[in-house]
């Protein structure tokens, strides 16, 4: 099963249905269909091959399956092409990450989102076209909130192909027969050596994002494509007892911190493609000036050749905005903003 990847499905209802989703290869219509038993964010099976785009009448309906050998933005099949979010339902049916516009059984409704400046969306082809792995990638990251509130994110190494040097929270590929909140734990679980018992937290989904690497047309086109399931952990346990137990591994992680409410606001403030850099400020901060309330620099924990040692890096770092063009920036990676600012929006809603 190594290499096996859970991948991302479209269904619309109305008009266009199927074909609506990237170019068709031309399986004719009947062939499969939508009828079967759905699944939300329970167990699935293993899948492989194309994308597919499912297209349907209407809720339970079946119109025929077709493949998808081009598929462009996921966002954009359910957005107009001037904006870049839109309300969905998704979940697990078949080995299948589903995505579509009308609610099915176990389905979850969220926020479905992409940046801006998505390749996707501006060139209009994926990874399948330049001869990568086809077809779009299920994935999963978790915001790990700890009692104190803060939360933790890890500096990918920067060895890794993609986004090395980012920062984000620990996450990966969703691996056939996984629930969601399963692939979360296990990631946090291989990059950082923190195993969450049962019972011990609690969780709640806070969006999809579609990320691809390259993420931005002036660094080459995109290699690869996923839409990221972000989940929030919140623990029952306090942040020095998680951070006793941590082991980041080497070959992922370079460095580990846990940030604090008003640093974390802060950073989902800084939205990437929002602005140009102004001139005098730090480059990729953006044209605002440095929110004085915050401290000027932040706690990590750095891995090196003898083990962990703490550090500090100035906050500015993690306010950075994604460079436009020229060389990548150590910083918070745009998917993650985007999850801190479902995960704040959330706490207010809670505090009310």
């Amino acid at each position: 099963m190594a290499g096996a990847r859970v991948l991302v499905h479209v269904r619309r209802a109305g008009a266009g249905g199927a074909a609506a989703f990237g170019q068709v290869r031309g399986a004719p219509a009947g062939t499969g269909g939508n009828r079967g038993q759905w699944r939300g964010l329970g167990t699935m099976g293993v899948t492989g091959g194309s994308v597919q785009s499912r297209g349907s009448g209407h809720c339970g309906d079946s119109a025929g399956t077709v493949t998808a050998v081009s598929p462009q933005s996921v966002t954009g099949v359910f957005c107009p092409a001037h904006t870049d979010v839109a309300l969905v339902s998704c979940g697990l049916e078949r080995g299948r990450f589903l995505i579509s516009d009308v609610p099915f059984p176990g389905s979850t409704v969220t926020v479905l989102k992409r940046p801006p400046f998505c390749p996707a969306k501006l060139r209009g082809d994926t990874p399948g076209d330049r001869g990568g792995p086809a077809g779009v990638a299920a994935a999963v990251a978790v915001l790990l909130e700890a009692t104190c509130g803060h939360v933790l994110l890890t500096r990918r190494a920067s060895t890794l192909r993609h986004f090395p040097n980012v920062w984000v929270p620990p996450g990966g590929h969703l691996e056939p027969g996984e629930e969601l909140v399963a692939a979360g734990l296990r990631e946090l679980a291989e990059e950082t050596g923190l195993r969450l018992e049962p019972g011990t937290f609690s969780w709640h989904l806070l969006g999809l994002w579609e990320s691809l690497f390259p993420p931005s047309l002036s660094w080459g086109p995109p290699r690869c494509h996923h839409i990221v399931t972000y989940l929030g952990l919140r623990s029952a346990e306090p942040r020095q007892r998680l951070q006793a137990r941590l082991c980041p591994s080497p070959g992922e992680v370079s460095a580990v911190a846990w940030l604090e409410p008003r640093v974390l606001e802060a950073i989902a403030a800084t939205e990437d493609g929002a602005e140009a850099p102004g001139p005098g400020s730090e480059p990729g901060l953006g044209s605002g000036s440095f929110p004085s309330e915050l401290p000027t620099t932040v706690g990590i924990t750095e891995l090196s050749p003898d083990g962990f040692r703490s550090s500090r890096i100035a906050t500015g770092i993690l306010l950075r905005r994604a460079p436009a063009r020229g060389p990548d920036l150590e910083r918070v990676s745009t998917g993650t903003k985007f999850a801190l600012g479902r995960w704040r929006a959330r706490g207010e809603e809670e505090r009310e």
